[in-house]
């Protein structure tokens, strides 16, 4: 199921939204005009576009699980092999992607542009869009 909710204004209880992805799912337990936070949930083997943020500064921290991080240097995709406990930050315009190597729940701390993904290549068909 997936529920977009307004920014929180204001001090009090977070809305949850949970977003079906093809990968696994991401639970944002916290969105605000100035930060957004999620939990990545993703399923082993599977992998997230090869892709990159016009606006979004993002940085990631994989709690459980062991994923292989590709981050673009000097024009090619390297491995920045990720283990439970470490953590990533991506600027604007950082080519990245993540794959599972085994089911990993990961945590992200972006600011909140949401719908600012660009693409370059999706297993799943989603390449030039910023839609789910």
């Amino acid at each position: 199921m997936t529920h977009v909710s307004k920014p929180q204004q204001g001090a009090g209880r977070s809305a949850i939204t949970i977003v079906q992805k093809p990968w696994g799912h991401e639970v944002i337990w916290a969105h605000t005009d100035l930060y957004v936070g999620k939990v990545l949930h993703i399923k082993a083997g599977q992998a997230l576009s090869v892709q990159y943020h016009d606006f979004k500064d993002e940085t990631i921290h994989l709690l459980s699980g062991e994923m292989i991080y590709r981050v673009q240097v000097d024009g090619k995709l390297v491995d920045q092999h990720l283990k439970a406990g470490e953590s990533y930050r991506n600027t604007p315009g950082v080519i990245h992607q993540m794959e599972a190597v085994t089911d990993c729940q990961v945590l992200e701390a972006s600011t909140p542009h949401l719908d600012d993904v660009v693409r370059l290549t999706d297993r799943y068909g989603r390449e030039g869009t910023s839609a789910a």
